[in-house]
């Protein structure tokens, strides 16, 4: 995007949206230069009217969303990354041990040799074949049979080791590997959630504190036209469940976050993301969920709005990209994005994917 011919050519702010999204890029579109058309704001200490800002507010959202499915995909990366290098652990220590077997079966391998070397190097079949004595002949044949299934079985396990130890080997090859591009991941997503939260704080950052305060104020009335219209057409006329024992804890655990901030990929206990709460959440609840809200919605038992109960998770856009609990009365306790703090909020004040329930 060639910024200096938009801001000569004072493009609209809708317009830099387009090219936002055709592009994928993450830069922050100018804001619209204030207007002194009929539109304009009649308090002249008003630089932006309300238009204006609703367009701001648009393109602000839009940024974090975006910020939100990264952060998803960063956490999903940094919880497999974690998964993994546990998995490596635990087969390191199988190759220890496979090593360790082997080192003892070979000894045990050389002992025979040795045995085999005090008795004049003779194979016990012919020292039986020697013997003169009936008894030591009938003693002799059990110790050739006892000989013979301890070396067969002593060959069988030392090879079974061997395999085994191949096996852990290769395995620990490709888990490193997943790592590696597990970390790779991990990166591109940071990247990105920065690009996207920079961006959008750069957007904000430009406006004066009046006019945050009113993005602010369009920002919840925004939120309660959607709720507003969510209870309005009846989509909770009939929700009355109560709370599971879990759920109820879930609930406390959550509502007592209210008022820390909003911090992507946190998990507490000073800050939070939208699925750092919830899951730590049903965490305090001794039911461990997936960390993202993707994976929340992908794992978790759904269910239908009319059966929720509170403790459910609501998972909200079409990328389930953002996820908040139940509280009951057609409200939630969520992390809402960067610059916000945990808070409640009308259920339907986003666009609702589904319910799930992390103790069905």
């Amino acid at each position: 995007m060639n910024r200096r011919h938009c801001a000569t050519a004072a493009i609209t702010l809708v317009c830099a949206l387009a090219l936002l999204t055709s592009t994928g890029q993450a830069s922050a579109a100018p804001i619209p230069e204030p207007s002194s058309s009929p539109s304009a704001p009649a308090d002249p200490s008003q630089r932006y009217s309300n238009a204006d800002l609703e367009k701001v507010r648009e393109q602000i959202e839009t940024l974090y969303r975006k910020a939100g499915a990264a952060t998803d995909a960063y956490n999903l990366a940094e919880e497999q990354t974690k998964k993994q290098s546990g998995e490596i652990v635990k087969l390191a220590k199988a190759i220890v041990d496979g090593q360790a077997r082997i080192a003892a079966l070979k000894d045990r391998a050389g002992a025979q040799a040795r045995e085999q070397y005090r008795n004049g190097g003779l194979p016990p079949g012919a020292q039986l074949a020697l013997s003169n004595d009936p008894k030591l002949f009938l003693d002799g044949i059990n110790k050739v049979r006892q000989s013979q299934q301890a070396s067969k079985s002593l060959l069988t396990e030392l090879n079974q080791t061997q395999q085994d130890l191949e096996t852990y080997t290769q395995d620990a090859s490709a888990n490193w590997e997943k790592l590696e591009a597990n970390r790779v991941k991990q990166a591109k997503a940071k990247k990105k959630i920065n690009a996207q939260i920079k961006a959008a704080e750069k957007l904000e950052s430009r406006l004066e504190k009046k006019e945050r305060d009113r993005l602010r104020q369009l920002e919840q009335d925004a939120a309660n036209r959607a709720q507003t219209a969510w209870l309005s057409s009846g989509a909770v006329k009939d929700v009355s469940g109560e709370a599971s024992e879990a759920g109820a804890a879930a609930v406390a655990f959550a509502t007592a976050q209210i008022g820390k901030p909003y911090v992507w990929g946190a998990e507490g206990p000073g800050s939070y993301d939208c699925s750092g709460l919830t899951s730590r959440a049903w965490l305090a609840a001794k039911r461990p969920i997936p960390r993202t809200s993707q994976e929340q919605w992908r794992l978790l038992p759904r269910i239908d709005i009319q059966d929720m109960r509170p403790g459910d998770l609501i998972i909200y856009h079409a990328d389930a990209s953002h996820v908040g609990m139940y509280v009951g009365d057609g409200a939630i306790v969520h992390a809402p994005r960067p610059g916000r703090n945990v808070t409640l909020a009308g259920a339907g004040s986003m666009k609702i994917l589904g319910v799930v329930r992390p103790d069905k």
